[in-house]
């Protein structure tokens, strides 16, 4: 029994080993999935909308909106709400121009990365903008308010309680762990190719 279930761990572990091909290729597939589908809902108002608390604190993004932060949270819309002012005032800001360009970008990412699985140049710029804009992700829970819970009297409040907004981009980690993954396997594919 001893020799029979040390012989099924022994093919299990084999067996797991030889996924690691495989498993770099899904990492790419889900980047493309995560990319495209996000970054196509970037044409969208609502996902246009959702996004400046993001772009309008932080340092590397603010300059693309006309309007100053804080202003906009007088002019914030729940998802699918419309609101002729407000909506006013998103174009006045270049919201929805920013976002659709954003998304292009973030879809154009997530395409090279994804196609490293033939051609590992680039793959390799793929997986660099990706991990260059993760990082850029990554930032919003230093420079977003809205990524921490707000002192609303409940004594819970602050680092390191995540708001909705903090866990939507804390997830990311798991999206620069995969974008190193991918950037790793081109480079080796690239220098084994020379």
């Amino acid at each position: 029994m001893i020799k029979q279930l040390s012989a099924l761990v022994d093919w299990v572990l084999r067996f797991s080993a030889s996924l690691s091909g495989i498993g770099v290729h899904l990492i790419r597939v889900a980047i493309l999935v995560i990319f495209v589908w996000i970054g196509g809902l970037k044409v969208f108002n609502y996902e246009a909308e959702g996004i400046v608390p993001f772009v309008a604190n932080s340092p590397f993004m603010s300059f693309f909106y006309s309007k100053e932060a804080p202003e906009y949270k007088d002019y914030k819309l729940k998802e699918g709400e419309f609101d002729v002012k407000k909506h006013e005032w998103h174009e006045d800001n270049n919201t929805y121009v920013f976002s659709k360009g954003l998304g292009a970008a973030i879809v154009t990412f997530g395409v090279l990365a994804f196609l490293g699985i033939w051609w590992p140049k680039v793959g390799f710029v793929g997986s660099g903008l990706v991990f260059i804009m993760t990082l850029g992700t990554l930032s919003f829970l230093v420079t977003t308010p809205e990524c921490w819970v707000p002192d609303l009297g409940s004594g819970e409040h602050g680092f390191p309680l995540l708001s909705g907004a903090g866990r939507l981009v804390i997830k990311d980690t798991c999206i620069l762990a995969g974008a190193v993954v991918t950037l790793a396997d081109c480079a080796k594919r690239i220098l084994k190719k020379n």
